[in-house]
């Protein structure tokens, strides 16, 4: 799954550029979908799907088990006392909220949504260890879909460049390029050549 470089997603006309202004955009992915139709949206995607474009395969389950499990020990997924961080929801606008098609806050899994427009999602998760934010973007090109998913990370205190440097192997070699098979599969099951909608 191929890893691309800033200097391309930053070439994508997106919300989260101006957005996450001086966040530090940690990696980004892309894989291109078929185009079975045009006119396809990130959203009416996620409804397709059941707001489930991810599957964790067994190998990514128990690494996130695992993970859970020492975090747990050392009480890595609490948040930061609240001065210490902000959410990035309070960067909205008011035409942000008007245009999101979710209320800022809504849990999604380990995650909070900060919005949702019709083809860029943003979501966010705070914890001991970093506070990250995660894009996921559907793009229409000539031939297919580009399917994005961007991570950006913004230091929680000095454990945040170590406990990054240590998951990263295993992000970038196992979890993302899992999840992003996943997001094709979810596309072809939803909208493969049968598909009428």
């Amino acid at each position: 799954m191929p890893q691309i470089s800033a200097q391309e997603f930053e070439g994508v006309p997106l919300r989260v550029h101006e957005f996450l202004a001086g966040v530090p955009l940690h990696d980004v992915w892309a894989i291109d979908l078929p185009r079975w139709r045009t006119g396809v949206t990130l959203d009416q995607f996620l409804r397709a799907a059941h707001s489930r474009l991810f599957t964790l395969s067994p190998l990514v389950r128990m690494l996130l088990h695992i993970r859970l499990l020492v975090g747990g020990l050392f009480g890595w997924d609490r948040e930061p006392p609240a001065p210490a961080w902000e959410t990035f929801a309070t960067r909205l606008t008011d035409a942000d909220h008007s245009r999101s098609l979710a209320t800022a806050g809504t849990p999604d899994g380990f995650f909070r949504i900060v919005y949702r427009f019709e083809s860029e999602q943003l979501v966010e998760l705070i914890n001991r260890t970093a506070h990250a934010a995660v894009l996921s973007a559907l793009v229409e090109t000539s031939s297919a879909y580009r399917f994005y998913f961007a991570v950006y990370v913004r230091s929680v205190g000095r454990f945040t460049r170590l406990y990054m440097a240590l998951i990263d192997p295993f992000r970038k070699l196992i979890v993302y390029p899992s999840l992003l098979r996943s997001v094709r599969a979810s596309w072809n099951q939803v909208f493969g050549t049968r598909c009428t909608c």
